[in-house]
């Protein structure tokens, strides 16, 4: 496909002297730079996120896991402390 694109003047000569120095195309390495620009947003995009893991014996006592709306209003309204018994 044939687009048209505004480059900065110094990130053209750049990427000319790459292509000068490679024995490639202005098109090419354009091409490249790309590709591997958006691979590593990918990458990026991908990462391992470190969730908290807790040791415990399970959930505190009167929370039910199945019940999403009393886990909401259990979390809202005691702020996560354990029900006074």
């Amino acid at each position: 496909m044939r687009i048209t694109i505004h480059i900065d003047d110094n990130q053209h000569a750049k990427l000319k002297n790459i292509a000068a120095r490679t024995g490639r195309t202005l098109t090419a390495v354009i091409h490249v730079a790309l590709f591997d620009a958006l691979a590593r947003r990918r990458n990026r995009e991908r990462s391992a996120i470190d969730l908290p893991v807790f040791n415990g014996t399970g959930v505190m006592p009167g929370v039910d896991l199945n019940d999403s709306a009393a886990l909401l209003d259990h979390i809202e309204n005691d702020q996560g402390r354990p029900p006074v018994v």
